[in-house]
C-alpha cells in the first residue's frame, strides 16, 4: 500500500486526505513549515521542516518512493515526485502524470512571466466543493491503483 505525503502549508484537503488514509490504514506524512494538528492516529506523522521556500518540498522529494502518493499544488515538486515513480494529485483532483507535467511546468512559467510583467493580475480560481469531491474520488482511485 502507498504512503501519502501532503505538502501541508497551503493544502485545502488535509483533513480529507487523512480521513481517507485512515479508512485504508495508510501512513501519512503531513509536511509543513509549522506544526499542524493531526489528531491521535499514530499513522499520521507531522513533519515540521525549517523555514525556507522549498524545505517541505525537499523533504518530500527525498523521502517519497515509487508507488507512494504526493498531494501538492506545487508543480516543480510534482515533477520531482514523478521522477521517483510516485503518483501525484493536486488538491483539485488533477493528476499530474509524466505525460502532462511538461505542459504544466511550461504553463506555470508562462503565468509567472505574465504576472511579473503585469499582464496577468488575477490569482487562482476559488477552491470549490466540486474540487474537494473530485479530489477525494481521485485519491480513492490512486490508492486502489495496482502497483
Amino acid at each position: 500500500m502507498p504512503t501519502l505525503y501532503i505538502d501541508g502549508d497551503a493544502c485545502p484537503v488535509k483533513a480529507e486526505t487523512i480521513r481517507i488514509a485512515e479508512r485504508h490504514n495508510l501512513i501519512v506524512f503531513l509536511v509543513s513549515n509549522s506544526g499542524m494538528r493531526t489528531g491521535t492516529n499514530p499513522n499520521v506523522k507531522n513533519i515540521m521542516v525549517s523555514d525556507g521556500a522549498d524545505a517541505a518540498d525537499d523533504w518530500i522529494a527525498e523521502h517519497i518512493e515509487a508507488g507512494d502518493i504526493a498531494i501538492t499544488a506545487d508543480i516543480p515538486l510534482a515533477a520531482r515526485c514523478l521522477e521517483k515513480s510516485a503518483q501525484v494529485l493536486g488538491p483539485t483532483g488533477r493528476a499530474f502524470t509524466p505525460e502532462n507535467i511538461g505542459s504544466a511546468l511550461a504553463s506555470r512559467e508562462l503565468n509567472q512571466h505574465l504576472r511579473e510583467t503585469g499582464i496577468m493580475t488575477g490569482g487562482n480560481a476559488q477552491f470549490s466543493k466540486a474540487d474537494r469531491s473530485r479530489f477525494m474520488n481521485q485519491l480513492e482511485q490512486a490508492i486502489r491503483k495496482p502497483a
